[in-house]
């Protein structure tokens, strides 16, 4: 899927998005709880990078959680940003965002952060050099020993265990509320539109990307989670 396509898709999706996920808000609430100790070594002051932020639900449990830190909000999706923008302005942190419509190739070169977040954005890079770059052009972003915190869809296709996984996960999806059409379109997109990869795989194109090893720290269902150092 063409990168304008999978954006198309965000904007039309934006005004309910959070509702439609709200069911599974316990796998991100998770994650975000890790991410607190994962970022717990950043200055009082620290600089965040959100990368394919979305509707900005990372940013709004960070900030209420570390008032001196600032936010740099980047997704290309302009009706993503717009909810986001809204949500940092219902919670008194808007301040202390900088909000950027558009890829992160677009974003200022001479910005740097002391951390970035990345979640279930990656997948969709589906040529394997290009996910590294894509890593790459963020840890260019960090400062020195910046931290990359980053998720995405991880599994070995080609076994067994795989399609296990699979059907227990469109399970939970049922359970919260995805009718099945959309489960069968979840099937279909997991199989040519994102790049499901074993956990390994993934750790390995990051590490390309000019981090220290990778390390998994979460997993939910298919969802993984690494930290790691700008190398």
């Amino acid at each position: 899927m063409r990168s304008d396509e999978i954006k198309a898709i965000f904007d039309q999706q934006a005004s309910g998005y959070d509702e439609r996920w709200e069911k599974t808000a316990p796998i991100r609430d998770a994650l975000h709880f890790l991410l607190t100790a994962v970022f717990a070594g950043l200055p009082d002051d620290a600089r965040i990078l959100c990368v394919g932020v979305g509707t900005g639900e990372e940013i709004a449990y960070l900030a209420t959680r570390f008032p001196q830190w600032t936010f740099a909000a980047v997704e290309p999706s302009g009706a993503m940003v717009k909810v986001c923008r809204e949500k940092a302005e219902r919670g008194g942190f808007s301040s202390r965002c900088q909000f950027h419509e558009g890829y992160l190739d677009t974003l200022d070169r001479r910005e740097t952060f002391d951390a970035a977040t990345c979640f279930l954005v990656s997948q969709f890079i589906l040529d394997e050099d290009a996910r590294s770059d894509f890593f790459r052009s963020i840890a260019a972003r960090l400062r020195p020993g910046g931290i990359l915190a980053s998720s995405d869809l991880a599994s070995d296709i080609a076994t067994p265990e795989y399609e296990a996984l699979l059907n227990t996960w469109l399970s939970m999806m049922l359970t919260a509320g995805i009718p099945t059409p959309g489960l069968e379109q979840m099937r279909a997109a997991y199989a040519k539109d994102v790049a499901v990869l074993p956990p390994a795989k993934v750790a390995s194109i990051i590490r390309r990307g000019g981090f220290d090893q990778p390390v998994l720290f979460y997993q939910a269902g298919l969802i993984h989670g690494w930290f790691s150092k700008r190398a």
